[in-house]
């Protein structure tokens, strides 16, 4: 039997060194733009440059703790349901699509709420709606796990629409420059990257000293906790349309029409909202599958999964600071081009490589080869988040901000869904179905989004452009 240990070892060192090499070379490019940009500011520019450090300052610490509690659960959720609560598989897949049904139904609220009642008092319902989520899940009885993956598929609703719509709304407020606000979603994502990877080995030595999968779940219940002050303290409260209407409408049932009308009459807006269910569809499903399609290819062979999914998110990481890079020198040289069709083009692009990594996965035997296939589609979801973010901020008004964000969850929800109930089984079948839709995704931003951009008068950008 392979020994397959000292190869992802090996590879885990690789990628951590290329990724201190990107970060230096992030600092540089920064630098350097910064000091030719000093020289020519302005007394508001600078100004605004104080602001955008505010911000970031607030938002990335916040999204820090944040992303920290979610990445805790995460490595355990399963083997929790499956080893120690001794449920069978039937019951533990009931239960995560339990989550993503919860998920798909509350979005479209979720959206109307933050808009309405304001983003930051949602994130502040994220983090006690999470708590729930973790005091459920530490008691073996099915109706109270239920409950805690309904509650869990809210805040996760919360968590990646609420979040962006703050800083987005934020930062036009604020009068913070596009391209710093763009600098603030890429470390995001980098961040995100970091966080993970900790928390992957905080979650493993957790689980060693108190020898039970819940640990994990108590310690992101106390960032989670963490969290609700740091939003209470640091963050200003934001509003979409129709802030401070005394009518009572719980199901904002108008809202989520005039939404769904202003979505359905822009050909872009859809193509937006059709990458976020591909990409992000594809993504989940990959979490869910992505063990045992390299058990498949392991040839009995014993897999370092920490190694493994510590490589996973390095590859994220170098994604986000590709990211960076690649925006951070479009601006330097070539300060007037649309920063709209150049994200366009990044998501076309993004969405082309995953699904073609995932076909090249699909196309070996081999662990090693798909494994590295996997870390392409790995840095694929770096690039994604603050590519994608970028455009919704954009492209969607800040009075329904987060109501489109949160309605472009819908259709995502249920296509996981669909995927784990129809395709399970088999990691190929699901795989396959990704890179249809993704290569899909990737000629319809082509043809509508980027070609939109590029006419004399695109569609708008809601966002400041400073140079």
């Amino acid at each position: 039997m392979v020994n397959l240990n000292p190869f992802f070892l090996s590879q885990l060192v690789y990628l951590s060194v290329f990724c201190v090499c990107g970060i230096l070379a992030e600092r540089y490019i920064a630098n350097r733009r910064q000091q030719r940009a000093g020289r020519d500011r302005r007394g508001d520019e600078v100004s605004n440059a104080g602001e955008a450090r505010k911000l970031a300052w607030n938002y990335l610490l916040v999204y820090a703790v944040v992303m920290g509690a979610d990445w805790l659960q995460g490595p355990y959720v399963y083997s929790l349901y499956k080893e120690q609560y001794d449920f069978p598989p039937q019951i533990v897949a009931v239960l995560f699509v339990t989550g993503f049904m919860s998920a798909g139904f509350a979005a479209p609220l979720v959206g109307v709420w933050a808009d309405q009642y304001g983003r930051k008092r949602l994130c502040l319902y994220f983090c006690l709606s999470y708590i729930g989520a973790c005091v459920c899940i530490l008691f073996p009885i099915l109706p109270v796990l239920v409950a805690g993956r309904v509650l869990g598929g809210v805040s996760t609703s919360i968590l990646f629409s609420c979040f962006e719509s703050w800083l987005v709304a934020s930062s036009q407020s604020s009068g913070v420059a596009q391209s710093d606000l763009s600098s603030i979603m890429g470390r995001a994502s980098l961040i995100n990257g970091f966080v993970a990877s900790a928390m992957g080995v905080v979650s493993n030595e957790l689980v060693s000293f108190t020898g039970t999968y819940t640990s994990p779940f108590i310690a992101s219940a106390g960032l989670l906790g963490l969290s609700y002050a740091m939003i209470s303290g640091l963050w200003t409260e934001n509003y979409g349309g129709g802030a401070g209407s005394k009518r009572v409408d719980i199901f904002q049932i108008s809202r989520i029409k005039q939404a769904w009308h202003i979505v359905r009459e822009d050909p872009s807006l859809l193509t937006l909202g059709l990458t976020q269910t591909c990409f992000e569809g594809s993504m989940y499903l990959f979490v869910f599958l992505w063990v045992p399609s390299m058990e498949n290819v392991s040839g009995g062979a014993s897999l370092p999964l920490g190694y493994i999914f510590s490589s996973f998110m390095f590859s994220m990481m170098i994604g986000s600071l590709i990211y960076t890079i690649i925006t951070s020198s479009a601006r330097t040289k070539a300060p007037s081009d649309s920063p709209l069709v150049l994200h366009a083009k990044l998501s076309s692009l993004v969405c082309l490589t995953a699904g073609l990594a995932l076909a090249a996965s699909m196309s070996t035997d081999t662990a090693q080869t798909r494994f590295w296939a996997f870390c392409v589609f790995e840095a694929c979801v770096g690039m994604y988040y603050p590519t994608q973010g970028m455009l919704r901020g954009s492209m969607i008004s800040n009075d329904h901000r987060a109501t489109l964000s949160s309605l472009f969850r819908v259709p995502l929800n249920i296509f996981v869904v669909a995927a784990l109930l129809t395709g399970v089984s088999s990691a190929r079948n699901v795989f396959a179905g990704c890179t249809l839709s993704l290569m899909f995704s990737s000629i319809m931003t082509a043809f509508v989004i980027v070609r939109r951009a590029s006419e004399p008068s695109p569609i708008p950008i809601n966002l400041r452009e400073v140079n």
